[in-house]
């Protein structure tokens, strides 16, 4: 299949209503991020060509080069290749009409065809390097050709926008066929140099009212100016390659083409569902000396302990990197032991989140999933000692907002603030109050508590076996209704809530599970009724109260949506789980069909990966982050999962998957 898994024609291309909504974005393991729609026009505040992190300024990342527009000249007539959107709805240029096909595989590659002349475009992120490289080789020309790139340079967090200012310093240095040049203080230099004989033609402009789609969607401030220092300018024959590099340091310029043809090589092609993922899950990881992260999703999100626990083994286990896996939990596991020790005067550390109630358990399910990769024993020995202070945390009751009741199950104490996976927040108020008895935190619980005692090389001990039995009871007496599924969180008070939420799923997909056979079958009729979609599983049944068939207008109303009805696709790893379980290798094909049409995404809105969220009701539009930790690795999993089964039954559908 090659390079033609991940191409697009000049038919979708040209289509604006179509082409703006489709994103790429690629890492360089370090943090930074290059991101834009096909066509290479900027829709968001947090798309670049070089957007890095800059720790000493804030703790999120910055657009230092936002764009790079190649103008063709022939016959002294120029074609601009770019693309903009600018305030009113105004595009110019209207480079995309001259695209003749792109290709987001190994490299983001872009063709364009001006009359006579073909000219190709290929973009690269230095791997641990803060650069990006851009590669035009003219295919073809029928006479003498001359090639523009002009840099617009912004200098901003992505989170805010620039406008026209005296305070900028415009001025440009000069430096190995190129400048260098730092817009504001604190900022470091960007060192902008071409190849070629490309002479800088210093200008000076402030290019003004561009307008980023996405964020006037979202009520958000959405017009900026970009400032351009000027251009590069130099003759390209057929068969040549001109190399722009953008980066915190200068580069000697006659070694680009080899570092370029080096970085170009290690990266392998994206030519199946299976390897897109597998690619998009390299992606969020994240080194900062010696220390390795996950990151939670591109563009806007950071490290987060919950994501983390989640999404590592399939980011990692799934995609052949165990070493990886160790490597990442080497550095979690300090920072989560520094808050169970000293919980009281606990600061954030540099991975969020690590205070909510529920972040132990899933440590624990992450453990319990390295566990089937190398053996119980190997991981016992490797984490035990982990896993012997999360229980014992739980059962001292130290928790500020989660505490061990009598009936042995978890309650949780609500302040207003979101403490789950459902985080959603409207005017510092969690949207999904979910609070007291809820049901994914006690079945972890249970899970967790099961796996522990059944360690090698360790007593069994019969307190916990005790309050093993208690839970179980009480479990289900808490949570199993007269309508056959589970209740989301249930208080003191009496409260049951009867939203049909996808949470009850880790009751019935966890190892161990403290109901019984039927009643989960029950349970999972009910999800695959009224939740499942073929994006994922929605997080309130259309039935409920309250369910929201589209995430859009302003951020609140997103907020709102999110967890009211939109489809995580992060949960269909769970549900795999849960339907192997309860039916076996009869369900196998059900579970083929619906991970067939899950390929379909990694095709559309973050190209060759895949997105946050999607709307609950047909035709299921995607929203919430291009590329989501969560939801690639559990679909990794997911799908590592059927296969195996398959296999067992001598059934393969891999090629179903990768055609």
């Amino acid at each position: 299949m090659g390079e033609s898994y991940l191409k697009f024609d000049r038919t979708l291309l040209a289509n604006l209503d179509e082409s703006l909504r489709y994103e790429y974005i690629r890492s360089n393991r370090m943090g930074a991020f290059g991101s834009s729609t096909l066509i290479g026009c900027n829709t968001r505040k947090y798309h670049g060509l070089l957007v890095v992190p800059l720790p000493e300024l804030s703790d999120r990342n910055h657009v230092l080069l936002s764009s790079l527009d190649a103008t063709v000249i022939q016959h002294n007539t120029p074609f601009h290749t770019a693309v903009h959107y600018y305030e009113g709805g105004h595009i110019a240029p209207g480079g995309h009409k001259y695209i003749r096909s792109c290709s987001i595989d190994s490299v983001p590659k872009t063709i364009y065809q001006v009359g006579g002349v073909l000219l190709q475009r290929e973009i690269l992120l230095e791997r641990y390097q803060p650069r990006v490289i851009i590669k035009y080789t003219l295919l073809e020309a029928h006479s003498d050709t001359k090639l523009q790139l002009r840099p617009l340079v912004a200098f901003r967090d992505v989170t805010l926008l620039t406008h026209e200012n005296d305070q900028a310093d415009t001025r440009c240095l000069a430096v190995e066929n190129g400048i260098a040049m730092c817009l504001y203080p604190k900022y470091p230099t960007l060192y902008m140099q071409c190849t070629g004989e490309a002479t800088f033609h210093e200008e000076g402009l402030w290019y003004k009212h561009f307008q980023y789609l996405k964020e006037k969607i979202r009520g958000y401030e959405s017009v900026e100016d970009l400032y351009s220092p000027g251009y590069f300018e130099c003759a390209i024959k057929p068969g040549e390659s001109i190399y722009f590099a953008a980066g915190l340091s200068s580069l000697d310029i006659a070694s680009i083409d080899t570092l370029y043809a080096k970085e170009a090589q290690s990266r392998p092609p994206r030519t199946s569902f299976t390897e897109c993922l597998r690619h998009a899950a390299e992606q969020f990881y994240v080194r900062e000396g010696e220390k390795e992260y996950l990151l939670a999703g591109f563009p806007w999100f950071g490290i987060r302990a919950r994501d983390t626990f989640i999404a590592l083994p399939g980011c990692t286990l799934y995609a052949n990197r165990q070493e990886t896996f160790e490597r990442i939990l080497q550095t979690t596991i300090p920072e989560l032991l520094n808050f169970i020790h000293q919980e009281a005067n606990y600061r954030e550390s540099r991975i969020e989140g690590l205070k909510d109630p529920d972040v132990g358990v899933w440590a624990v399910r992450c453990i319990m999933q390295y566990a089937d990769f190398v053996g119980i024993e190997a991981a016992s020995a490797k984490y035990g000692h982990l896993l012997d202070e999360i229980i014992r945390y739980y059962l001292s009751n130290r928790h500020p907002n989660c505490r061990l009741t009598e009936s042995g199950l978890l309650y949780l104490e609500g302040d207003g603030r979101a403490l789950t996976w459902m985080d959603a927040e409207v005017d510092g108020k969690a949207v999904i109050p979910r609070r007291g008895y809820l049901v994914e935190l006690n079945a972890l619980w249970f899970n967790a508590l099961s796996f522990y005692n059944s360690l090698p090389g360790r007593e069994k001990d019969h307190s916990i076996e005790a309050l093993l039995q208690k839970i179980q009871q009480n479990f289900c007496s808490t949570f199993i209704n007269p309508y056959g599924y589970l209740y989301d969180y249930v208080l003191e008070n009496g409260y049951k809530e009867l939203g049909v939420r996808p949470n009850m799923l880790f009751a019935i997909s966890l190892p161990y599970s403290p109901m019984e056979r039927r009643k989960q079958r029950d349970v999972l009729d009910i999800i695959t009724k009224e939740l499942l979609t073929p994006k994922g599983i929605r997080t309130l049944s259309p039935r409920s109260d309250g369910y929201k068939p589209h995430c859009d207008g302003l951020q609140s109303e997103r907020n709102i949506a999110y967890y009211n009805g939109s489809a995580w696709p992060w949960l269909m790893g769970a549900y795999t789980d849960a339907y192997l379980r309860i039916y076996g290798s009869k369900g196998i094909s059900f579970l083929k069909r619906i991970f067939i049409a899950l390929t379909d995404e990694i095709k559309r809105h973050g190209v060759a990966t895949y997105s946050e969220l999607y709307d609950g009701t047909p035709p299921y539009e995607w929203h919430g982050a291009i590329s989501f930790a969560m939801s690639v690795g559990e679909i990794l999993r997911g799908q590592y999962i059927i296969e195996h089964a398959a296999q067992k039954e001598q059934l393969s559908f891999n090629y179903l998957l990768d055609d």
